[in-house]
């Protein structure tokens, strides 16, 4: 144990703090007493258990800590400013283990770190530019974040609405509740009404961070709004979404073969959920709203390459291992693997890419670039599908189409051995059964993050990134070699 993890939670320490929390979760209409037992939660509070292992461990400790800037303790690197491209590489290489240690997400805790650090971005902005309660913004969060850090806390982050139609924006939908809103401002706070949706992580957070889901015009006011808020607040509710096998997470045995991990999402509903005005970092500024979008957006694209490289390490390996258990070697796989390899670096380099040419915003926080971030995100939306359809490749059937019988019937007396038997391959049938099962739920079961949308779509990347490219220049420097008095579509 690392002498910095004595300002930080232990795992026990982390679990007894959700086992304290009002019970407000439900899946498939039952009331979640306990989310740190119950067979629908337990495995993604395990996963983020793990990270507060890491930050404990003497092998991953200086990457999952680091000492604050505000309190000059060493705390959990989740809930940190980042300063440097330093910071940004480390944000990349932390995810990438995380899922490496767990499986796969863990967005209890990423997801509020980078909403953290694009309001810490957007409430400077405000206090410079005058905004009324700018400076006031800045104070709130600044002290907030100083006791989040004392405490250690797991920190989900809430951007997505419902949306409604989307041809429109907040003040043109039917129901005024397609976005999170402020119904009421009072001197003691504010209260919202509405919804927050596919929130990854928030069984497993003890408090969550909300952003604006876009940015605003004049008159949607009322939907310009950050605060954080626990989790337990009265008047939220958390419905968990259902996802591919999760009846099998009722059950014992290998079909789940992951007991340390698992993703989660909640539809959040606000039902006139008060808000003091200590915990509200935005109310009312639409001018503001779309900048705490796009601070958020240039860090979550550029470290998203590291979860997606991190799940991809867990394919390829998992796929030599089950090569061998079918008595292959993995020579005959070397072009797979090499794809896979090659996919899994491309997301991870180019995240790196854009951490390293960001630039410095004036409140201190290290923004990474716009264009490298946006193709990461393009990337993550699709070479992730070209990783996981190479180790089914390599997998075979008994992967590919789960084809295989359930561990309870892997155990009855009656025939679990001649089951066992006939699927031993070149090893023992249970480690072959678990490879198995593994990439199943590696390429289309339960241990799949949003990788497509997860972030925002690779279409809206695509827009951003063509914004973003100086094509101008480019076009002139054509201009200029071929020595052109015009260009095609210029007036003559």
């Amino acid at each position: 144990m690392g002498w910095w993890c004595l300002k930080m939670r232990s795992p026990k320490e982390y679990k007894e703090s959700l086992k304290r929390m009002r019970p407000n979760v439900y899946k498939f209409g039952e009331l979640i007493e306990d989310v740190t037992t119950h067979p629908a939660t337990r495995r993604t509070v395990e996963g983020h258990a793990k990270l507060f292992w890491a930050a404990m461990s003497e092998r991953w400790g200086e990457l999952f800590s680091k000492e604050s800037s505000l309190i000059g303790e060493r705390v959990s690197r989740y809930l940190t400013l980042i300063k440097t491209p330093e910071d940004m590489v480390a944000n990349c290489r932390m995810k990438r283990a995380a899922f490496n240690l767990t499986g796969t997400c863990t967005g209890g805790r990423c997801v509020g770190w980078n909403a953290i650090n694009a309001m810490w971005a957007t409430a400077y902005e405000m206090a410079r530019d005058g905004v009324e309660w700018g400076e006031e913004y800045s104070r709130r969060l600044m002290e907030w974040l100083i006791w989040a850090q004392k405490e250690d806390i797991t920190l989900s982050g809430a951007l997505t609405d419902p949306k409604g139609d989307r041809t429109k924006g907040p003040g043109g939908q039917k129901d005024p509740l397609s976005y999170l809103k402020i119904v009421e401002k009072d001197d003691e706070g504010i209260t919202v009404r509405g919804a927050k949706i596919m929130i990854a992580g928030v069984a497993a957070a003890n408090y969550i961070f909300v952003l604006p889901g876009r940015g605003m015009r004049e008159g949607e006011e009322d939907y310009a709004v950050s605060f954080v808020v626990p989790r337990d607040e009265e008047g939220i509710t958390c419905v968990e979404a259902r996802h591919p096998s999760d009846l099998r997470e009722m059950e014992e045995g290998w079909d789940n073969p992951v007991e340390r991990g698992g993703i989660t999402q909640s539809y959040v509903l606000f039902d006139d959920v008060r808000i003091p005005w200590e915990r509200v970092f935005m109310a009312g500024e639409v001018k503001y709203s779309g900048r705490a979008v796009m601070n958020f957006i240039r860090m979550y694209r550029a470290s998203i390459g590291g979860c997606v490289a991190g799940q991809g390490d867990l394919m390829a390996a998992s796929s030599v291992l089950i090569a061998r258990a079918n008595g292959l070697q993995e020579k005959a796989f070397r072009a797979e693997l090499a794809k896979m390899v090659v996919n899994n670096e491309t997301t991870f380099a180019v995240g790196v890419a854009a951490s390293l040419l960001g630039e410095q915003h004036p409140s201190g926080i290290w923004l990474p670039s716009t264009l490298l971030s946006n193709v990461n995100k393009v990337h993550v939306g699709t070479l992730p599908y070209e990783t996981k359809r190479l180790a089914q490749e390599i997998a075979g059937g008994i992967a590919e189409t789960g084809c295989m019988p359930s561990f309870k019937d892997l155990q009855d007396e009656r025939y679990g051995e001649l089951l066992k038997r006939y699927l031993s391959g070149a090893t023992d049938p249970e480690i072959r059964i678990k490879l198995a099962r593994f990439i199943e739920w590696l390429t289309v079961g339960g241990g799949i993050p949003g990788t497509m949308h997860g972030g925002g779509s690779p279409g809206g990347a695509r827009m951003m990134l063509l914004r973003s490219y100086p094509m101008g220049e480019y076009i002139e420097r054509v201009r200029e070699l071929l020595e052109l008095d015009r260009l095609p579509g210029e007036d003559e």
